[in-house]
């Protein structure tokens, strides 16, 4: 009797503080099923954090901020080299090919580089080293 007593105490208190009408609920299952306006994929690569503030004004198109830092180490992993392309992080990528912000330019049999303007980063498979190259821009 005491479990019984337990079960419907708090499911008859839930159901009467929840005071929402079948039509009141249907409202709500329609804008859930409205399309939405998202941000495009290349935008979301290259963001740093993952949640990103957006400034939307009447009649004038979505203004995207990114954090100020988002040249600070961006996180990139090689898992493996097969057949000249190389998994980049979560997907195959090719010479050419873009990866959050940086072109791959080379991939060799242990490595690839990617270049990003002026900074160039080498990748290896296995264990870790000195990634981070800064080019001098000579005029």
């Amino acid at each position: 009797m005491m479990k019984k007593v337990l079960i419907f105490v708090p499911l008859s208190l839930t159901l009467a503080v929840a005071d929402l009408s079948v039509k009141q609920i249907e409202t709500m299952v329609q804008k859930i099923h409205l399309k939405r306006e998202g941000i495009a994929l290349e935008t979301l690569e290259q963001t740093k954090e993952p949640f990103i503030r957006i400034k939307k004004e009447e009649n004038k198109p979505v203004v995207v901020e990114l954090p100020s830092q988002m040249e600070e180490d961006v996180k990139l992993s090689l898992h493996a080299i097969m057949g000249g392309k190389a998994y980049i992080n979560d997907g195959w990528k090719k010479v050419d090919d873009v990866v959050m912000g940086y072109t791959v330019k080379y991939i060799g049999k242990r490595g690839v580089v990617l270049q990003n303007g002026t900074t160039i980063k080498k990748l290896f498979v296995g264990k870790p080293k000195e990634q981070l190259l800064i080019l001098d821009e000579r005029e």
